[in-house]
């Protein structure tokens, strides 16, 4: 889990980094919380995406965004961080130039940033979206949704509104050839605190299931090597 810098826009970019060992690996990029309310790629929500990306033979990339930790620029209000993930992207296809298929994942404003970037990069083959903000953040824009994806929302969540996150599952299940599978975690807050070995379950279920679907189609060799990581930051 070596730590990166790259260039951005504004500057550098801070960011871990895991290479597969594989050849044609999938590849994924883990956006973080809102910069303003303490959100880094050291979230435990990231990390632990991060890690079960690892764990299923995915070349994998948290950053910082601009003005976080040692990443330079200042918080732009979402319009510049979308920028820096459109750069952490290129930086990971860079890596990783045979990779079967790209994924984008996010927490909160994390999961906001990452469903425009799945919007603008064709490339993008499949989404994550933990605890996507949709009572925040207008996300009329997936007009249509171009991929399928994972969503998952706990319904304890003071910050953001479960009720919303459910009418942006149906709103988006009910578009042509979208399959929008969509969690939820009865009791967890917006954090998962208590409940991150569930939410972690789940994200692994989902990639894994997606991950032997690309084997079948012989894109990935099924004696792909696995490397464990610890399960807390």
């Amino acid at each position: 889990m070596p730590e990166v810098i790259f260039s951005g826009p504004e500057g550098r970019i801070e960011g871990r980094y895991h290479h597969s060992e594989e050849k044609g690996a999938p590849a994924a990029i883990v956006l973080h919380p809102h910069p303003k309310h303490g959100g880094t790629m050291n979230n435990k929500v990231v990390y632990n995406t991060y890690k079960t990306f690892v764990d299923n033979g995915f070349s994998v990339l948290r950053f910082n965004f601009r003005g976080v930790g040692r990443s330079e620029g200042s918080f732009d209000n979402g319009i510049g961080e979308l920028v820096d993930a459109a750069t952490a992207l290129d930086w990971l296809q860079l890596q990783n130039p045979d990779a079967s298929t790209f994924w984008v994942a996010g927490f909160s404003f994390g999961a906001w940033q990452a469903m425009q970037l799945l919007m603008r990069r064709p490339e993008l083959e499949a989404f994550i979206a933990i605890s996507p903000p949709a009572n925040m953040y207008d996300f009329t824009f997936l007009a249509p949704c171009p991929r399928s994806g994972l969503i998952v929302q706990g319904t304890q969540d003071s910050i953001v509104e479960e009720d919303a996150v459910s009418k942006l599952a149906e709103k988006l299940n009910g578009q042509r050839n979208i399959e929008i599978d969509y969690r939820v975690i009865n009791g967890a807050d917006h954090f998962f605190r208590q409940h991150m070995d569930t939410l972690v379950e789940h994200v692994e279920e989902y990639v894994s299931e997606n991950v032997q679907d690309f084997i079948m189609r012989g894109q990935i060799r099924p004696d792909r090597k696995r490397r464990q990581l610890p399960k807390t930051a």
